[in-house]
């Protein structure tokens, strides 16, 4: 508990694809003095992501889907290349990566690397998201992926080669925070070498 937070009210403001709530409280200032704040705070479950990648052939496996806040945020197409990933929805972080990448990007992977966690937007978003890497290869694709029809999933999935896929986020085509950080992780950590 932190001892500098007392008297929180939730304020549901809706729950209609995730929950949005307003939470009402009070906050110790570095003074002393305990002040009224107020914030949405919004909650859709936790999530994981995962990053498929050949050292051999020096790829990765990305998917390109269309994301509806991007479009309205400025982004032409709404297109966004990311790793493939999902939300828990009751399942282990591990399990739902393994699940993510069958559905997704078409190829089974059972041994996947959990790198590190992270908020995404800790100023409005509960969200908390398990990031792994797994190794792959062609013997691994057991389909064409693009995601599960009844969830109106329309994904395409992209081989590409790890430096033109690092390149891609200085060039802006890559702006998913998911994808910049595990690629970087991948350099980083010299994985590809």
């Amino acid at each position: 508990m932190n001892s500098k937070v007392k008297n929180v009210k939730k304020i549901l403001l809706s729950d209609n694809w995730y929950t949005l709530n307003k939470i009402v409280f009070d906050y110790k200032m570095p003074n002393g003095q305990w002040v009224e704040q107020a914030r949405e705070s919004y909650d859709r479950g936790n999530g994981a992501a995962v990053l498929l990648y050949n050292k051999k052939k020096q790829t990765v496996i990305l998917i390109s889907q269309f994301r509806m806040p991007t479009y309205m945020n400025g982004n032409e197409t709404g297109i966004m290349i990311e790793v493939t990933a999902g939300l828990l929805d009751g399942d282990d972080p591990q399990t739902c990566v393994i699940k993510e990448a069958e559905e997704e990007s078409g190829f089974r992977v059972n041994k996947v690397e959990k790198v590190f966690e992270a908020y995404m937007s800790p100023g409005a978003v509960t969200e908390i998201i398990h990031f792994y890497i797994a190794a792959y290869d062609d013997t691994d694709k057991v389909s064409e992926g693009g995601g599960v029809a009844a969830e109106q999933e329309d994904i395409t999935v992209l081989e590409l080669d790890f430096k033109k896929a690092v390149a891609m986020i200085s060039s802006g085509e890559i702006k998913d925070a998911k994808t910049i950080m595990l690629l970087q992780y991948l350099l980083i950590n010299e994985k590809m070498k």
